[in-house]
C-alpha cells in the first residue's frame, strides 16, 4: 500500500472540481510552520455528485474531517458507517478508503506534523490519543457537538482569508481544539491508560508489533514473527512475555502476531495486486503452500478464494 503525498491529494481535488491548483493553495503559505489548508465540502464536490472513493493508501498528512452525510469508512480490518453529523482524524500511520453513501456536506483540514511543532505545549502527534494506529477515531456528533466543530471549521476558513500575520498560531489553536474535541470523545482508559509493569510491557509489544505495518511493496518483509524474536527485542524472557500477554489481553503472544500477520493478508489480498507468492514471502512464509494454509485457518477460506469473494 502507497503512500499518498500532499502533492497527489491537491491533484485529486482539483481533479474532481476543475479548478487550477494554485486557487486552492493558502496565498504566501509559510513553508517553515509546515503545512496547513482546510476547505469546505460543498464548495468541492457539488451536492448533485458523489465524490469517487479515495485510494486505499497511507496519507502523508493528517486529515480532520467533518461530515454530515452518509457515508462509509474503511479500513484493513473494519469498516464503519455513518450517518452525520461526525468527525473523522486520520493518522498517516493507517490507511483507509472514503465511501460516501449519498452527497456530502461538511468541512476538512489537512496538516503536517511539523505544523504543530512550533506550539509551546511540544505536541508529538503520534502520541495523541487521538492518533494511536491501533484505533479508528470516528465519532457520531450530537447536533450541538456538530455546530460547535462547525463554527471551529469556520473559523480556521476566516484565518486562512486574512492577512493576519500571526494567523497559523491561530489555526494551530484552532487545530488543537478539534483534536481536543475527539478525545474527549473517548473512553478514560484510553486517555490514561494504566501505568503498571505488565501494562507497559504489553504497549511496548503491541508499539513493536504495529511498527511492521502496513507493508507497502513486495520488497518489504515482515523482520519479527516469533515469540522470542518480540522477547530478545523488548529485552525480556519469552516465558515472561507469554504470561504477561496472557494476562493482560487474554491471548499468547504467538496468537497476536499471527493474528495481526492474518489482517495484513487480508488487506494485501483486498487492497493489492500482488502475487500470492510476492505476499507469501513478505509475510515471512516459506512458500505459497504455508502461505495458504496459514489463511485458511485464519480467515477459513484459501486465499485464492477470499480475494475472488472480495472483488465480486
Amino acid at each position: 500500500m502507497p503512500t499518498a503525498p500532499l502533492a497527489e491529494f491537491y491533484q485529486e481535488i482539483t481533479a474532481c472540481t476543475g479548478p487550477e491548483l494554485s486557487a486552492l493553495l493558502p496565498s504566501g503559505i509559510q513553508q517553515d510552520v509546515g503545512h496547513f489548508n482546510v476547505f469546505s465540502l460543498s464548495g468541492l464536490w457539488p451536492p448533485a455528485r458523489e465524490k469517487p472513493a479515495a485510494p486505499y493508501v497511507c496519507r502523508s498528512f493528517y486529515k480532520i474531517s467533518l461530515l454530515s452525510g452518509r457515508s462509509r469508512f474503511e479500513y484493513p480490518d473494519a469498516t464503519i458507517e455513518l450517518e452525520g453529523p461526525a468527525l473523522i482524524y486520520s493518522t498517516p500511520k493507517v490507511p483507509y478508503q472514503w465511501l460516501p453513501q449519498a452527497p456530502q456536506a461538511g468541512h476538512f483540514c489537512v496538516f503536517t506534523a511539523d505544523f504543530l511543532r512550533p506550539t509551546s505545549s511540544g505536541v508529538v502527534l503520534d502520541e495523541l490519543p487521538i492518533f494511536k494506529a491501533a484505533g479508528y477515531p470516528v465519532f457520531q456528533l450530537s447536533a450541538a457537538e456538530g455546530a460547535r466543530a462547525t463554527a471551529v471549521f469556520e473559523r480556521m476558513q476566516e484565518e486562512m482569508a486574512s492577512d493576519y500575520a500571526h494567523k497559523y498560531d491561530l489555526l494551530r489553536a484552532y487545530t488543537l481544539e478539534l483534536i481536543h474535541l475527539g478525545q474527549k470523545r473517548q473512553p478514560a482508559t484510553n486517555l490514561h491508560p494504566a501505568h503498571s509493569a505488565p501494562a507497559r510491557l504489553t504497549s511496548r509489544f503491541i508499539e513493536l508489533l504495529e511498527q511492521q505495518f502496513p507493508l507497502e511493496n513486495p520488497q518489504q518483509q515482515v523482520r519479527l514473527r516469533t515469540a522470542i524474536a518480540y522477547a530478545d527485542a523488548l529485552a525480556v524472557h519469552v516465558n515472561h512475555l507469554n504470561k504477561v500477554l496472557k494476562e493482560t489481553t487474554g491471548r499468547t503472544t504467538t496468537s497476536l502476531i499471527m493474528g495481526r500477520i492474518g489482517q495484513e493478508a487480508q488487506a494485501l489480498l483486498r487492497q493489492t495486486h500482488w502475487t500470492m507468492a510476492e505476499i507469501a514471502d513478505s509475510l515471512g512464509f516459506t512458500d505459497v503452500a504455508h502461505f495458504s494454509h496459514f489463511f485458511k485457518r485464519h480467515a477459513t477460506v484459501a486465499p485464492g478464494t477470499y480475494r475472488t469473494q472480495v472483488l465480486v
